[in-house]
């Protein structure tokens, strides 16, 4: 295949590549223990092979490896792991996702035990990691390299293959605790159970089950001030939050056919503490400290179930069954009386709560019994709580063994993703809020007398349900290999293999929500179903003593979108003991998932913005993409049109056509000792038709480009942001992966040994539309979206890295860990050319230390966040509290005591 010219600092004609050298040496070690080689499957191809000959760039990270890191969830691993571009865990409704190479979610594939799960039910296009049980796990192997080939035409950025322990005999207890060093939130605690019983060797039969339960409290801004940016901070990056002003809050700012501008009667008194702060412009604004939330609050429950049976000594049957359950509480501002169709928030001169009325408002100069139109936040129920709880449940059956001189292995399973969004405390009926208004029940200006309290509890939102999605997986599928002839090398062998599986995805938002005005819910509904059938074929050939070449091919029929084949070729060549080289080259094809291209669809707005903008039409700036600088026109309420959040539309887009993808990997490995390996991984993806969401950044620096996207009502009122999933033109993405490990000479202090994961990006270029200009992404905010599951725009820095040191002794043992990302340019699009910025370099040190000197006791503590580091300031207006929570959590210090008590 051809690569375009690369602009980073590596030669296009270097020739690198990766292997999982700890996967060889480990290998090597347990077979020169036993006596003999055993053939394994390891993820990326269908051939069970010897280990050490394993040809493709995996990288593997087994379960106490996790421990060593100080890392307390999959979102963690996810974070740290180089080649993945995921955003901060469980921040989002749609909870923990992987990224591999920033090439999307959708474009990762996540397995378990080599097999699908049901995907996350509201996008349909991944698998929420939050619902995999973390106790269950022996390894994660994350193969960096396409492998449409073998698993399925969508897997073009990678596959993540998280396996759990074949057989457990005895029993475990887990305690664990995060506490962070500063007060207030972000605290975590981890309980959990296994227990086995039977010996597949000794009894033919194995049964185990594990249970796992985590949480973490709430972080607010508050928790954490001057460690994240204060007003001070963004005022020097040139996003001085003082400007604001104007917006919902309470007491309510106000306007009236006297006073065009908004005003507050308490802003000379200092608003309301607790709820809000001066603003600019004699106006009041909602107090970030109070109501912001650096994490949200999360719990999940998770529990696995596995019993084996061996039949005879070369075959076994498993039965298995997966339920996990992850709830995240999202926190927003107050509920905000907007406008309900033609009625708006309007206090009548009525109302006892008007100012200089008889409820104790102050008077406002110029007042003379006008009707006020009031940008009102009522604080009197908190800040604004939805539930969002997902439960992803699998029961498979699998077979695998050796029949003849044929490798086997077989399953059957069915999946189920169910997802449910609550109101869970702080939303109210919206036209209930207008009508109490109107009538004089409810102060705009103040927290609520008796009366008002009570009427506010009659128009409450909590605990109904607004939205119920679920998805299903059933799946077959069926592979056998064995040797065919033999070879100089060795013998040539085949694969063949079949899989059928049905995906379903209903999403309804209920009726009921529309009434919730502030939760922008607009009812809808979508249904739909495919079939993929798919054939696959996989010849493994040992030309010569050094020289293995593999070729796979894939045909996938899509029961809506149409077939496509997907072949790949790979070759392992090893002229000498120390030196390695291998390549691969691989295509891919994503269809649409369900939701983008059948999920609801609505006629108008059914969300926001996740950034606050002005209007370019309704609010004109000299600097339109600087929200806060422009100024309304005649007619348009600056609250609703200046620094706000939009209207926007989201949702299927039904014109969607399937993308597809050419990449490849290219490398050398050196191993010049038995204790010391090298190696260098070049790898590349090209995608076209790449479906995806512009960041709203892009169609408002663009908004010449882009105004067609923006769909107004006869008034000139913005109605929406046609933000939905489109083809955009294509995507490159290319850099190198380096790996190295160096177990050092034994001293008498104990053993030492150093490991690295890095990779350096060479390109990361978008075409925004077909046949359009490239933009180079490498080391800034890229021009398309991280998937369906947030409008936050990819960052790609430079270079990032793993670094570990670690060491043991004894009962001792101790690791530091050190994860790095190289500066990068920030958005620099809200603010004036004197601001413009980079965003430093980012490296966390984490530290731990293990001991087990009591039996059946292991105990684990360290700190993570060694050195405190904050997260980065960032100018891109869509990280609304001013700093990326993706490159550093916001927790700061934290420190972590785990023990575990191993039952006889």
């Amino acid at each position: 295949m051809k690569y375009p010219r690369s602009n980073g600092a590596f030669p296009r004609t270097l020739v690198l590549s990766s292997i999982t050298l700890a996967i060889l040496a480990l290998s090597q070690q347990a077979a020169a223990q036993s006596g003999q080689m055993q053939r394994v499957e390891v993820t990326g191809s269908s051939i069970k092979r010897l280990a050490a000959e394993e040809a493709l760039p995996v990288t593997t990270i087994k379960a106490e490896e996790l421990e060593k890191q100080g890392l307390t969830t999959l979102a963690d691993v996810m974070m740290a792991l180089p080649q993945s571009v995921s955003l901060q865990p469980s921040n989002a409704g749609s909870g923990t996702n992987i990224n591999l190479r920033g090439l999307g979610v959708n474009r990762t594939l996540v397995l378990l035990n080599g097999r699908r799960l049901a995907n996350e039910a509201i996008a349909d296009g991944y698998a929420n990691l939050d619902t995999i049980p973390i106790s269950a796990l022996a390894r994660v192997e994350i193969l960096r390299d396409g492998a449409s080939s073998i698993y399925g035409s969508d897997a073009i950025g990678g596959v993540v293959n998280f396996i759990t322990k074949r057989e457990v005999e005895g029993g475990s207890a887990t305690v664990q605790y995060v506490q962070p060093e500063r007060t207030g939130g972000g605290d975590e605690q981890r309980v959990n159970l296994t227990f086995g019983k039977g010996n597949l060797a000794r009894d033919g039969w194995n049964i185990y089950g594990t249970a796992d339960f985590h949480q973490r409290s709430r972080l607010l801004l508050s928790d954490r001030a001057g460690f994240i940016p204060d007003d001070a901070a963004m005022a020097a990056i040139g996003l001085p939050r003082s400007a604001a002003s104007g917006g919902y809050a309470t007491p309510a700012n106000f306007t009236s056919s006297v006073n065009k501008s908004a005003a507050n009667p308490y802003y000379a008194s200092g608003c309301l503490p607790g709820a809000s702060i001066q603003g600019a412009k004699n106006t009041c604004v909602l107090d970030d400290d109070v109501y912001g939330t650096a994490l949200h609050a999360n719990k999940q429950l998770s529990a696995y179930v596995k019993a084996t049976k061996k039949i005879n000594e070369n075959n076994t049957v498993s039965l298995e069954y997966t339920r996990g359950e992850a709830t995240i509480f999202a926190t927003k501002n107050p509920t905000q009386a907007t406008a309900v169709g033609s009625v708006k928030a309007i206090l009548p001169s009525t109302s006892k709560w008007y100012p200089g009325g008889s409820g104790g408002v102050p008077a406002y100069p110029g007042l003379t019994n006008q009707p006020l139109t009031v940008t009102w936040a009522p604080a009197d129920g908190g800040p604004a709580i939805t539930r969002d709880r997902q439960l992803n449940q699998r029961l498979l059956l699998s077979a695998d063994g050796l029949i003849g001189s044929w490798d086997y292995k077989a399953g059957l399973s069915y999946g189920l993703s169910q997802r449910r969004v609550y109101f869970q405390s702080g939303y109210y009926n919206g036209l209930g809020l207008l009508t109490g208004l109107a009538n004089g029940t409810l102060n705009p200006f103040g927290l609520q007398d008796a009366a008002g309290s009570e009427y506010l509890q009659s128009i409450s939102a909590d605990g109904m349900m607004n939205r119920s999605a679920k998805s299903s997986y059933y799946g077959i599928d069926g592979t056998i290999s064995r040797p065919l002839l033999a070879l100089a090398g060795g013998d040539m062998a085949l694969a063949i293999g079949a899989d059928i599986h049905r995906d379903t995805n209903e999403d309804t938002k209920l009726p009921e929500g529309e009434a919730i005005t502030y939760a922008k819910i607009v009812p809808g509904h979508g249904e739909s179903a495919r079939t993929i059938t798919g054939l696959f074929a996989e010849i493994d050939a040992p030309v010569t003593k050094t020289l293995n070449l593999d070729a796979a091919v894939r045909v996938d029929h899509y029961s809506d979108v149409g077939s496509t084949v997907t072949p790949k070729i790979s070759f392992r060549w090893q002229p000498t003991k120390a030196v390695l080289f291998r390549g691969s080259a691989n295509t891919g094809f994503r269809a649409p998932t369900l939701f983008d291209r059948y999920g609801y669809r609505t006629a108008g707005a059914n969300t926001t913005t996740s950034g606050r903008w002005d209007d370019p039409v309704l609010c004109p700036s000299k600097t339109p993409t600087m929200p806060g600088t422009g100024t309304a026109i005649a007619g348009f309420n600056a609250a609703d049109v200046c620094n706000a959040k939009l209207n926007k539309m989201t949702g299927s887009n039904s014109a969607l056509v399937p993308e597809k993808s050419k990449g490849g990997t290219l490398g050398v490995v050196f191993e010049p000792s038995s204790t010391a390996t090298l190696a260098f991984d070049y790898w590349q993806v090209n995608m076209k038709n790449m479906l995806a969401n512009l960041p709203e950044t892009v169609y408002f620096t663009n908004y010449e480009q882009y105004k067609n996207l923006f769909v107004r009502n006869a008034d000139g009122s913005l109605a929406y942001i046609d933000n939905r999933t489109m083809n955009l033109g294509g995507q490159i993405a290319a850099g190198v992966d380096v790996t190295a490990s160096w177990d050092l000479p034994a001293t008498r202090f104990g053993k030492f040994r150093i490991g690295l994961d890095g990779t350096y990006l060479t390109r990361f270029d978008n075409q925004l539309e077909k046949d359009g200009a490239w933009k180079s992404n490498v080391g800034e905010f890229g021009w398309a979206s991280n998937g369906t599951t947030s409008s936050y725009p990819i960052i790609s820095p430079r270079w990032k890295h793993n670094l570990r040191l670690s060491w043991t002794g004894g009962a001792w043992g101790a690791q530091l860990t050190n994860n790095f990302a190289s500066k990068y340019r920030d958005a620099n699009t809200a603010v004036t050319q004197e601001y413009y910025r980079d965003i430093s370099s980012v490296s966390l040190w984490n530290l731990t230390a293990s001991w087990s000197g009591i039996k059946q006791v292991k105990i684990t503590a360290g700190v993570n966040n060694l050195f405190d580091k904050a997260p980065p300031v960032t100018n891109n207006t869509v990280y609304s509290n001013g700093y990326l929570s993706s490159a550093v959590n916001p927790t700061g210090r934290a420190y972590n005591v785990r023990v575990t008590y191993n039952f006889l």
